[in-house]
């Protein structure tokens, strides 16, 4: 496992480029849109914002889902702000390492797949909740949701190529 330079991973990390960075980069903006996603309705839930506006179309009354007991059931803590540790903990698994990552250090696109495609579950698993309990659905939350999906089709080319490179091992 090579560890590189922090002058050098800044480099390839800001002006290299390569299709894995690429999808890298694309990932890392999807998780900070989930994170203010996450950050609105941590915001809500604080009463920081009095409201939280939905678009005119579907099933979506965020107010009401972000305000109910679903909300607020896990650990005594408005769970905007779980979903918020969540997406910084996938953002620095994606972000970490460098250009070649796969194949220099190829746990950290494992690690980053494993942890996108246990959001994405845990996204399905929150909405079916989400709705049971409150027969409507956070726009925000879906959001976030429809950004993990996204992002596990953008790691899991990375991952593969770790995986292989593992095997090889």
């Amino acid at each position: 496992m090579r560890t590189l330079p922090p002058s050098q991973l800044s480099h390839e990390l800001r002006e290299t480029t390569s299709p894995d960075l690429a999808r890298r980069r694309w990932t890392i903006g999807l998780t900070i849109l989930g994170s203010v996603a996450a950050q609105l309705v941590a915001l809500y839930q604080t009463g920081i914002l009095e409201r939280l506006p939905d678009p005119p179309v579907g099933p979506f009354d965020s107010e009401k889902v972000d305000a109910s007991d679903y909300a607020y059931k896990r650990l005594q803590t408005p769970d905007g702000f779980l979903m918020l540790g969540s997406y910084a903990t996938t953002g620095a698994l994606v972000a970490a390492g460098g250009r070649e990552r796969a194949a220099e250090q190829p746990w950290l696109p494992i690690a980053a797949a494993a942890k996108v495609a246990y959001d994405v579950l845990t996204t399905v698993k929150l909405t079916r909740e989400e709705w049971a309990e409150n027969r409507a659905l956070c726009f925000y939350c879906q959001v976030a949701s429809a950004a993990s999906a996204v992002s596990l089709a953008l790691v899991l080319p990375e991952a593969a190529r770790a995986a292989r490179q593992l095997a090889r091992a």
